[in-house]
């Protein structure tokens, strides 16, 4: 038997022959220790910006990661959206366009940059219905965000799916992620909802903390709400941060309360900007305002995460929305531009020079050059050549029949469209009451408009005057689940509660077609017509001998959405503010291309699509 001093040599005098470090001496770390953050046991200061990778088109993930790379910043944060990959009832999405993840962590650490990992499975973020599934609604014994076993049972499922995904990529492991969120916003929750017993609130989140541990994240962990709400978010032995923060003694003595009496200090969310909703003014945050509580950080040794150092779009149908007293939802628009010191197309605002010049004085390591500025191009006059009228798809579409209106989840429905329709058999005129529409309606009677109802605007009543043999149609459009507030338990979409003419509910034989429009309808067969005030379906197509970023003018349209070669760009609204919407570059093709344009409201008819070198947000 040969001493085991020499069989240790045996083995690792050819690891050292070859120049690689033992396994032992490659382990990485980055932990919280004697109130600061320490990368292999050296402390570091985190200058984080956010954004989300399902808000940026894949081929421009890694320009946006060099966008924040130049700003000064060596971090990047993101949410996850647990409905972006769990598209329906057990099935999963991490690999296809912008939903691999993995692959932006990656890139994330290729640009030199820390990640921070919010996989909630609460995440809010203007994203629809916070980032829950929709058709968790549809197990009736389901109570979200609650110490409810059914809810805590597939939030399991989720995070057991996303470890799976990126566990291997915390720091300890050789990847990018230094830091891993518990929930999201927490306390801000349990102030919304003191009809919860605290108890219950407490299991709950220590709970979702159990699960990620178990699920095999490793930390550290932090909580992130309001300084002060900690009382009700923090975690014991968890790092607390806070949101929107700007008075440096507040966050130091808040944070020592929860947290041992030491630091380190963070700002999970610094707010350069604000989000916007449909038919409200665009907000806007001077950078002056910024820079200077930007320096205050700096100056103090507080560690921020711009929320948002770049917002992106709200694709397709994510965008989310919220509520007061004013509005009974008020929904996001498609632009995420958040006037985030990135602009929504990727651009370098004024507002982002001036923070890179700040941030390059205090950080000691390089921060490199701007990334050039994808083109911009716009596209002559685009021709529409065909229209088709809702009315011929309906046809195609088999109903289901009920008593009374069904909503979305019960049709199995998550996003777009229903039209509920209902034949009169007697004549009847009153008021028409639609107290329980989620979210936005037009009224037909037998094909012709008589008006529009409005969650927003609080509009649930309008005259009708129904003939013999008269067909009432109600076209109905989801605006987006709430995603911050009490009320993210109740977002059921469609017709919720009867529907009423004067004091009568008008039940038997509701028919109702499901209009998803998740991706574009085949309208192929269809003959081509146009009539004003009626759904309508507008196609056309261009050619181009060079590609790059543009924005549809949409100001002369009424509501609708817009696909792009298949792409969906997401709403527009003569509601206003936005006007434009973003057509990213990558999207486009040399040769030919095809626009598919459902206009809802169909007030006047369109002959040409037309497009503009920058956006219009704030109309």
């Amino acid at each position: 038997m040969q001493p085991i001093s020499k069989i240790i040599t045996y083995i690792l005098l050819p690891v050292f022959l070859l120049g690689i470090k033992p396994i032992y001496a490659q382990k990485q770390t980055f932990e919280i220790k004697n109130g600061q953050f320490l990368d292999k046991g050296k402390p570091v200061q985190i200058h984080s910006g956010e954004m989300h990778y399902a808000r940026i088109p894949k081929p421009y993930w890694r320009h946006r990661l060099q966008m924040l790379k130049a700003m000064g910043l060596n971090t990047v944060a993101t949410y996850v959206f647990w409905n972006y990959h769990n598209t329906a009832p057990g099935v999963w999405d991490f690999t296809s366009e912008n939903h691999n993840l993995a692959e932006f962590i990656k890139l994330a650490k290729e640009e030199g940059l820390y990640v921070i990992l919010r996989p909630g499975p609460y995440a809010c973020a203007e994203w629809e219905f916070g980032g829950y599934p929709w058709w968790l609604q549809k197990n009736k014994d389901l109570v979200i965000r609650t110490n409810n076993k059914p809810f805590l049972d597939s939030c399991k499922v989720y995070i057991n799916k996303l470890a799976e995904q990126v566990s291997s990529l915390q720091i300890s492991k050789g990847g990018p992620i230094v830091m891993v969120q518990v929930e999201n916003e927490f306390g801000s929750y349990v102030s919304q909802r003191q009809d919860i017993p605290m108890e219950q609130h407490r299991a709950y989140n220590q709970a979702i903390q159990q699960m990620l541990i178990s699920a095999g994240f490793t930390g550290p962990f932090f909580t992130s709400d309001g300084s002060w709400l900690f009382e009700d978010g923090a975690i014991s032995g968890i790092l607390p941060t806070a949101n929107g923060e700007g008075n440096i003694d507040n966050l130091k003595k808040t944070v020592d309360k929860y947290h041992d009496g030491k630091g380190p200090y963070m700002v999970a969310e610094f707010y350069p900007g604000w989000l916007d909703h449909w038919a409200e003014p665009f907000v806007r945050i001077g950078t002056d305002e910024i820079v200077k509580q930007t320096e205050k950080y700096l100056q103090n040794g507080v560690h921020f995460n711009f929320y948002m150092a770049h917002g992106g779009t709200n694709f397709g149908f994510t965008s989310g929305a919220n509520y007061n007293e004013e509005h009974d939802i008020q929904p996001d628009i498609t632009s995420y531009d958040y006037d985030a010191p990135v602009s929504e197309s990727g651009w370098a605002t004024p507002k982002y020079m001036a923070l890179r010049e700040l941030i390059k004085k205090y950080v000691k390591y390089p921060v490199p050059a701007i990334p050039a500025q994808i083109p911009v191009i716009t596209i002559p006059d685009i021709p529409l050549s065909r229209t088709v009228d809702l009315a011929d798809l309906k046809k195609d579409i088999k109903p289901v029949s009920n008593d009374s209106p069904l909503t979305f989840e019960a049709l199995n429905q998550g996003y777009g469209y229903v039209l509920y329709s209902k034949r009169f058999t007697q004549p009847l005129s009153g008021t028409l009451h639609l107290n329980g529409l989620r979210d936005y309606a037009l009224v037909y009677v037998n094909g012709k408009k008589i008006g529009e109802l409005n969650r927003v605007d609080k509009k649930y009543n309008l005259p009708v005057t129904i003939p013999f043999n008269g067909i009432l149609e109600i076209l109905v459009e989801n605006l987006g689940r709430i995603n911050y507030g009490a009320e993210i338990p109740n977002n059921t979409k469609g017709i919720i509660s009867p529907v009423l003419i004067n004091d009568f509910e008008i039940t038997g034989s509701w028919q109702m077609y499901s209009l998803p429009l998740t991706s574009v309808p085949n309208l192929q067969k269809y003959t081509s017509k146009n009539t004003i005030g009626k759904p309508t379906f507008y196609t056309g197509t261009f050619e181009l001998d060079k590609i790059g970023d543009t924005f549809l003018n949409m100001s002369s349209w009424g509501k609708g959405i817009v696909f792009i070669n298949g792409h969906h760009l997401g709403r527009y609204w003569n509601a206003g503010p936005q006007q434009t919407l973003y057509v990213p570059g990558c999207w486009l093709t040399k040769g030919k291309n095809e626009v598919v344009i459902f206009e809802q409201q169909n007030d006047v008819a369109q002959t040409v699509l037309k497009t503009v070198e920058k956006p219009v947000l704030d109309k």
